[in-house]
């Protein structure tokens, strides 16, 4: 019985305390199936996730799922320290239950209890007193667990805000895209919302931006995979869409829309991809991954929704490749990354955004557009302005 309490002592104060090591210190990912972090999330997402699915509402049903990454989180420090407790309980009983302690029983449940106890109160290192050790091992061992409890207080103020620095840092990027490519983003939407005169070289710097954004999410979400499940305060949007779009309109830069932007997207398209194919395997998603490549990809551009983005393209005054193997292209870049990003989406219930908006689709892009409309509507009204003069100041501006 005691060997047994030993061995599995050591085993829960070894698994944790290198399980903590590796989440939360060691700057690379975690590796390992058998992990007590991985085992907590295979073991909590897929069920939350199912009854979050069940609420008819959207609203409730992201609600249910933005709560999840936060609970998640103190429930896994929670977890933390009652895996400790319990090996440290199992450790001094394994040792006989070496303490003075008047509510000590004759049964091996009794032993236990006033063990656990006194691992309880030294973890959170209480130092109530009222149960004491009369031997040279339990003392060490009170020590030692001490030590663990102050570790685990200090990972808990130094953690936490970590994370929801990193988290904040990362939404300010998706939140701007709202009004450069629409909520949520499509590809089509935020090209043509640059077809304007140097919009060409403002595409550019966003999407260099969103080069070094990518570079971000490989260092802190391969670290801290927690920070996938935090979800964004608008419904609409999410870091995997804002992501997914950007890389649409990269191979669309690519493979159909020649310009000064082509170079800086095959820059942001490469790191793009590999920060979709890290996360995949962060989640062990490569069955998924694999049996959407094995379909072609993800059914998100058909032939007739290809003319369609090459249509609103065209209407914004942009200049098409016109090369008849630009549609083979851009189904070759998408085959690259697409089948990383629905795994993701599948897995994560984020839903992965069109390549152009729905007709009625409404951003706050649109509203400032319809006052602005409004203003110049009213200025030829009053006579300030003529319909020409208005055209020609504001043509190379409409697309803004």
């Amino acid at each position: 019985m005691r060997t047994v309490a030993l061995i599995v002592g050591l085993l829960f104060c070894a698994s944790t305390l290198i399980d903590a090591f590796q989440t939360i210190i060691l700057p690379r990912r975690p590796v390992g199936r058998f992990r007590v972090t991985y085992l907590f999330y295979a073991a909590t997402w897929r069920p939350w996730a199912a009854f979050a699915r069940r609420a008819s509402n959207p609203k409730v049903r992201e609600q249910l799922y933005s709560v999840y990454g936060p609970a998640s989180l103190l429930l896994l420090l929670a977890l933390w320290a009652f895996l400790l407790v319990l090996g440290y309980a199992c450790l001094f009983f394994a040792l006989g239950t070496p303490f003075t302690d008047p509510l000590l029983g004759h049964s091996h449940l009794a032993h236990f209890r006033t063990d656990f106890y006194v691992s309880g109160t030294t973890l959170f290192t209480l130092g109530l007193g009222d149960v004491v050790p009369h031997a040279l091992a339990p003392r060490a061992l009170i020590v030692a667990e001490s030590a663990n409890g102050l570790g685990l207080i200090a990972l808990v103020i130094g953690y936490v805000p970590v994370l929801y620095g990193a988290c904040s840092h990362r939404e300010i990027s998706v939140a701007l895209l709202d009004a450069r490519a629409g909520s949520p983003p499509t590809a089509s939407e935020l090209i043509r919302r640059h077809a304007f005169d140097g919009g060409q070289e403002t595409l550019a710097e966003l999407l260099a931006e969103w080069e070094s954004w990518c570079a971000e999410i490989l260092e802190s979400h391969i670290s801290y995979p927690i920070l996938c499940y935090y979800r964004s305060q608008h419904d609409n949007q999410s870091w995997l869409s804002g992501l997914t779009a950007i890389l649409d309109t990269c191979a669309l830069l690519i493979s159909v829309v020649p310009g000064t932007a082509s170079r800086q997207a095959q820059l942001t398209f490469a790191i793009g991809r590999h920060a979709l194919v890290d996360l995949c395997h962060v989640f062990k998603l490569e069955k998924i991954e694999a049996a959407w490549r094995a379909q072609g990809g993800p059914p998100r551009l058909p032939p007739d929704h290809f003319s369609r983005v090459c249509d609103l393209m065209l209407e914004a005054n942009l200049r098409l490749c016109g090369d008849p193997n630009a549609p083979a292209r851009l189904h070759a870049l998408r085959a690259l990354y697409e089948p990383s990003a629905q795994a993701l989406a599948d897995y994560l219930a984020m839903p992965l955004p069109a390549w152009y908006p729905k007709p009625n689709a409404k951003d706050q892009w649109k509203t400032v557009e319809a006052v602005r409309s409004q203003a110049v509507a009213s200025l030829i009204d009053e006579g300030v302005l003529s319909k020409n003069a208005v055209a020609v100041r504001l043509h190379s501006d409409d697309h803004l």
